[in-house]
């Protein structure tokens, strides 16, 4: 029997998290969100958390675009989750996607690329072969990753910006849209332009 599906988090990002399950034919049965004013979302019933019975056949994504409310969700919830691959992406079947994680339209994720637990793969990002994107990273629209990178969790890869082949950025570290990236990033820290400077560490 197939697990009924679920989304947390009915604002835009949830939008697009829908139109990727609807790209698979896939019902959501329910959105939850502690929002009392949200009621429905795309037709579908928008219910608060705390009136929800979780049960085995129940399955969640964590439709929420901040990276650090996801884990946050992920951290004090006993959900099981499922993955979502958008109709149009490209994926290499040599490539590793694990539970939680969404991917776009017209993404292209190449061999050998792995990528973790409730990331965000936007419309028409490039995650190159070998790559390694840790839990809760989020690449953004038209973003692009040669090969070989390491990105660490949390982290977000602006919209536009271009990481060159074997960089490695550390975790929850900010890269501005546009941004290209040439040397390594440290943990917290955040770069812009190109090429890409740190302009701030970010406190933890």
């Amino acid at each position: 029997m197939e697990n009924n599906k679920y989304l947390f988090g009915a604002s835009g990002h949830a939008k697009v998290v829908l139109d990727v399950l609807f790209s698979n034919n896939i019902k959501v049965v329910t959105i939850l969100d502690d929002n009392p004013n949200v009621i429905e979302l795309s037709k579908i019933p928008v219910l608060q958390s705390k009136l929800f019975k979780i049960e085995k056949n129940q399955e969640f994504i964590i439709s929420i675009g901040n990276n650090s409310i996801r884990k946050k969700i992920v951290d004090s919830n006993n959900f099981s989750y499922y993955s979502a691959i958008h109709s149009d992406a490209t994926v290499s079947k040599f490539a590793t996607i694990d539970e939680g994680t969404v991917v776009m339209p017209q993404v292209v994720i190449n061999a050998d690329a792995k990528i973790g637990k409730h990331c965000i793969i936007n419309s028409r990002s490039v995650v190159e072969h070998d790559c390694v994107l840790e839990d809760y990273v989020h690449v953004s629209p038209n973003a692009s990753l040669a090969g070989n990178v390491t990105i660490g969790e949390g982290t977000q890869i602006g919209i536009g910006s271009s990481v060159i082949q074997g960089i490695t950025i550390g975790k929850w570290a900010t890269i501005g849209a546009g941004a290209v990236i040439i040397n390594d990033v440290p943990d917290y820290a955040v770069v812009v332009g190109n090429p890409g400077k740190i302009i701030k560490i970010k406190t933890k």
